[in-house]
Order: C-alpha cells, then structure tokens, then sequence
C-alpha cells in the first residue's frame, strides 16, 4: 500500500474515533451546540411538481431545552424549468424544533418546526442573461422531520416543510416567439413558495451550560 494511502486510512480511523467520543452533558440536553451541513431539494409551486431545484447550505443548533431546539440556517438553491429558465434561491432564516418524545437518548427523536427567514430569488432567461428579474422577501416556513442519532454525538436529519413567501409573487414564461416575459404580482403577501426536503448531517460540539 502507498504511503499516501496508509496515511489517509490513519486519519480516517482518527476522524471515526473522534466523532464516536461521547459528548459530556452538564445536566441535559439544554445548552448543546451542534454544526452542520445538508442538501436541499425544492419542489416549487408555481409550475408543476417536476419543476425541482437542488441546493447546499449550512446550519448549526442550539438546544434550548430538553425538547425545544434552535435551527439557524443557510441555503443556496438552483434549477432550471422546461421554458429554459434558470431560478437561484438564497434563504438566511431560523426554525424552532419541538421533540414529540421526550427520551433523549432514543435512535429515532422525531419533530415539529416552524420559523422564518429572508429569501433572494432571482429567474434568468437561459438564450439571454440580460434579460431576468429578482425579489428580496421574507418568508415563513412549518413542517416535521426526525432525528437519526448515529452516535451520541453524530446525527442524519430528514425534514420536510413548506415555506410560505410574504412578498410579490415572480414567475416566467416564455412564448411562441422565443421570448420570455417575467411577472412580479404585487399586492400584499402572495403566499407563493415552495415545498422543501432536507437531508443534513449535525455534530454536537459542546454543552454551554446547564
């Protein structure tokens, strides 16, 4: 075997014993801190179900009691529809999560949520850049996912929620003509959005206190 690969095996046993470590909890679960990363599929619902964007982003946690915990949250998300018309969304918001059980320790912990963020959307034609829109907006989201807890100090997350945007609605379509023509509707909070799954990994870095 190559010396560059005894040394990547080396660390790899490193990196495995060190997410195995238990975590030592003060009093409770209240006060953990955990980091994040997760994928992100968007189902938006302005067109059909099939027009889907995928994203990455970031989150961490902070657990404010025993069954009542922070998601602070980071996302970047694109697709393209069959019109040829590429969507960017950005989301920088929160969540609170409410645990339905209240063992701490079990392999399963599933949950509620419900929070808000700000968004950034902007739709581009694909045959011309110069030709696009754009909507900074808030939004509110709600839904439920689950906790997988792989080690005490490693979990998956599942999570499947809707996010309402309070703002101008904007959307896209192109005509016969090969042009595309973009909409903002104004007119109050237009309760247009998106339905979102996430699939993220967490590591619970400290307890804070007691």
């Amino acid at each position: 075997m190559k010396r560059s690969q005894h040394i990547l095996l080396m660390f790899s046993f490193i990196s495995f014993g060190f997410l195995a470590q238990p975590l030592q909890i003060k009093k409770n679960s209240g006060g953990l801190i955990s980091l994040g990363a997760r994928s992100t599929m968007s189902a938006f619902n302005h067109g059909d179900f099939a027009n889907q964007g995928f994203g990455l982003g970031g989150q961490f946690r902070v657990q404010l009691a025993k069954r009542l915990n922070t998601d602070w949250f980071a996302d970047y998300i694109t697709g393209n529809s069959e019109d040829h018309i590429s969507r960017t969304d950005g989301h920088i918001g929160w969540s609170v999560l409410y645990y339905l059980t209240k063992n701490e320790t079990a392999t399963i912990r599933p949950y509620v949520l419900m929070g808000h963020c700000f968004d950034y959307t902007r739709m581009v034609d694909d045959f011309d850049h110069s030709n696009f829109m754009e909507r900074w907006s808030s939004a509110v989201q709600g839904g439920a996912g689950m906790h997988w807890n792989l080690t005490p100090r490693l979990d998956l997350s599942l999570v499947a929620q809707y996010m309402f945007h309070l703002g101008n609605d904007v959307h896209g379509e192109r005509h016969e003509t090969g042009v595309v023509e973009f909409h903002k509707e104004k007119g109050g909070a237009s309760l247009e959005g998106h339905l979102l799954f996430h699939v993220s990994i967490n590591y619970k870095i400290a307890d804070l206190w007691h």
